[in-house]
């Protein structure tokens, strides 16, 4: 099999720019009513091409869930900046997380919620972002005033009911100013815990 200068070969990269294009059209559109015969219509190739993303439409949806969460994390894990301020930090990677979420639809989410392999891929996700707070929150606040476990878990269940859309129909904040919310709420607690007698 030739392979390309970048190791893929010609079918390989095809698949994934079919993963690609499928992510795009889940974010718009949601996946729980679109048929494997109606994906093929909006991206113009054949059934057949579709199947050699997965062998079925169950699977094409998993495989395309987690090439999008894998994306994400890969886009939020690049915006951080190892040299700036460890409180900063934390409020960039909840942004960071908006940007990365921000196209994707209330359908999708809906989708995600209802469809169980792919919830589960997404608590996977949000469970490695809880975490990935709570060690943010630890190096911004290596003393353990700001209680790194129950910033984390806080974090956790706000950005779950982002994600269900839940903020938004109580608050009508979007999905990015929920998110800038939760950052300040998370720093603010973080310097009110540093300024707290000893």
């Amino acid at each position: 099999m030739t392979r390309t200068l970048t190791g893929l070969s010609r079918a390989e990269r095809r698949r994934e720019d079919l993963v690609e294009r499928l992510i795009e059209v889940f974010l718009d559109r949601g996946f729980a009513g679109l048929s494997v015969a109606e994906l093929a219509a909006v991206l113009h190739c054949s059934k057949s091409t579709l199947y050699a993303v997965a062998p079925s439409r169950e699977q094409i949806i998993v495989t395309v869930v987690r090439a999008f969460f894998r994306r994400a994390t890969a886009r939020v894990e690049a915006a951080l900046d190892g040299g700036a301020d460890p409180r900063d930090r934390v409020g960039a990677y909840l942004r960071a997380i908006s940007d990365a979420l921000a196209p994707a639809s209330p359908a999708f989410f809906a989708d995600l919620d209802a469809f169980a392999p792919a919830r589960e891929i997404y608590q996977r996700n949000t469970a490695f972002a809880v975490r990935r707070v709570q060690g943010l929150v630890t190096e911004a606040d290596p003393g353990g005033d700001a209680d790194a476990a129950f910033v984390g878990a806080v974090a956790g269940q706000v950005m779950e009911s982002i994600h269900r859309g839940e903020i938004k129909a109580r608050t009508g904040l979007d999905d990015s100013a929920a998110y800038a919310a939760l950052a300040s709420l998370i720093v603010a607690r973080m310097t009110a815990g540093r300024a707290r007698p000893v």
